[in-house]
């Protein structure tokens, strides 16, 4: 046979691996560890996207020769880590979850809270985060990036005036996502979201009443922003953060004796 037909033999094959999942058959003691590294192998390759279904637990378990069982608590631990979402009824299964920064956020929050990550280290890396969407944004941000910033800055305004503070303390973070938005990077867009509401969250809980300055800070950050200052704008917003950390820090203290009182 000459080299041109084996060639031609060996096209469909690779035609056929590019154009889907690619899964090999599994022999270890923990196969439902492997069953959720070759998944998480098809999402990162492309080949698995966000809304594509898994086969049914009896076939994959077949295909990847291990047990259903196997099959079944790898869904299950894909799932709580957010990759996977499992559909029950006529049309249900296994399905590849789109992006959801929330999974971030809980992930986040659960470490702070069992204390394998201190609160202080959230916070930094929330204002280095911001500094630098802020330049991201100078960079890549349009016109339309930029509307979007300030429609939302006159919106919580409005709310501010009509003394609206409870939606005003759940839109407050929405700044941040938007300034992520503006610099075109997902991944930046994911952790800012996420560490913003954490800090949402910490400050709806010692203090809801809003502070007067956040206004004003956001249309100046958005005015260096337009004008593509990026040192300018990075310095009103880190100035704004920093202070914002510190009376968190404060009012964190005091709650403590509170609660202890509380169930004392």
């Amino acid at each position: 046979m000459s080299k041109a037909m084996k060639a031609a033999r060996r096209a469909p094959a690779v035609a056929e691996e590019a154009s889907g999942p690619s899964f090999a058959p599994i022999k270890t003691k923990r196969a439902f560890e492997q069953v959720c590294d070759q998944i998480r192998r098809e999402i990162a390759m492309g080949r698995l996207k966000p809304g594509d279904r898994l086969p049914p637990e009896r076939e994959f378990g077949e295909q990847l020769g291990v047990s259903r069982t196997a099959v079944r608590e790898a869904l299950r631990s894909l799932e709580n880590a957010g990759l996977v979402y499992c559909q029950q009824g006529m049309g249900g299964g296994a399905f590849i979850c789109q992006r959801d920064s929330g999974i971030v956020t809980q992930a986040v929050s659960d470490m702070v809270m069992l204390g394998q990550v201190p609160w202080d280290d959230v916070t930094e890396a929330r204002i280095m985060l911001t500094e630098q969407a802020i330049r991201l944004a100078c960079e890549r941000g349009t016109e339309e990036d930029f509307l979007a910033l300030e429609q939302d800055i006159d919106h919580i305004e409005e709310l501010t005036a009509r003394g609206d503070f409870s939606r005003r303390t759940s839109y407050i973070t929405e700044f941040y996502r938007l300034l992520a938005l503006a610099t075109h990077n997902l991944v930046l867009l994911m952790l800012l979201e996420s560490l913003s509401e954490l800090s949402r969250a910490l400050l709806a809980k010692v203090d809801p009443v809003p502070k007067s300055d956040v206004i004003a800070v956001r249309r100046l950050v958005v005015k260096h922003i337009r004008a593509r200052n990026a040192d300018a704008a990075v310095t009103a917003m880190g100035a704004h953060l920093r202070r914002l950390d510190q009376y968190l820090r404060s009012e964190s203290k005091k709650e403590s004796p509170r609660r202890t009182r509380a169930r004392s």
